[in-house]
């Protein structure tokens, strides 16, 4: 079994490290993710100059670019002749929860696995500090080994994000729904030595819905959440109301 991890904290990263020791004990990993951090890049990618990749060891290769640009070089250009079997990205320093996904590089290189057409998953971290991503790259490696022999639905992905606890203090895995973040609105304004204006977008969250059956509760109770998602975007109730509109 061939898996191809990437990320978007950089290839340096402790968690994607982690990530790749506990795979690599069970099927043939590379790692092909950004050079350096590309958090909250989204599902972007670079047309605007050239990318370059970079073999820093065996096994691992960095690209100047975003985490979805590592996802089609690493299987198009790193696996040549047979793609991987499985995509991972993480682990992400830090939650990816609620409308997280939304911004997260981590689930966009997974997002990019499932347009692919490779059953793909993004693993996060849900700690501020202290980070220990040895349970949830153990819990990683335990998910490979269930998503290659139950695979998954065309078209989903699995955000799973894994609470920052030793393993023996996990209760277990809930199946969740996506939940809703309430996010603050800091901007700091700023005058640079050449008294024009600069804005620091902080980016922090006030607080989250705790909802029954969420992500959110999930983590909130001590479980690792597993949030099936899906390609399609389709508001399906939406689109019958836009019917009956006379546009």
């Amino acid at each position: 079994m061939k898996v191809l991890i990437s990320n978007d904290d950089g290839i340096y990263s402790e968690g994607i490290i982690a990530l790749y020791d506990e795979i690599k004990k069970i099927a043939d990993a590379v790692v092909v993710a950004p050079d350096r951090e590309r958090s909250a890049a989204a599902h972007s990618l670079t047309l605007q100059y050239p990318l370059r990749v970079e073999k820093i060891r065996k096994s691992f290769y960095a690209v100047d670019g975003t985490p979805t640009d590592s996802v089609i070089l690493g299987v198009k250009r790193i696996f040549k002749k047979k793609p991987p079997d499985i995509i991972v990205s993480g682990i992400n320093k830090g939650p990816n929860l609620g409308d997280d996904i939304t911004y997260s590089g981590t689930v966009a290189a997974a997002l990019e696995g499932a347009i692919i057409g490779i059953p793909s998953f993004a693993i996060s971290l849900a700690a501020n500090d202290n980070f220990d991503f040895r349970p949830a790259a153990v819990f990683a490696a335990k998910l490979v080994g269930l998503v290659a022999k139950y695979g998954l639905p065309q078209g989903t992905l699995l955000n799973v994000n894994v609470p920052g606890k030793p393993l023996d203090e996990i209760h277990g895995t809930m199946i969740t729904r996506q939940g809703k973040r309430v996010y603050g609105n800091a901007i700091v304004e700023k005058i640079d030595p050449r008294g024009k204006k600069y804005y620091w977008m902080g980016g922090n969250d006030i607080s989250f819905l705790n909802e029954p059956g969420t992500d959110f509760n999930a983590i909130e109770n001590g479980y690792i959440s597993i949030t099936p998602i899906k390609l399609d975007f389709t508001d399906y109730d939406a689109l019958k109301g836009l019917k009956d509109w006379e546009i």
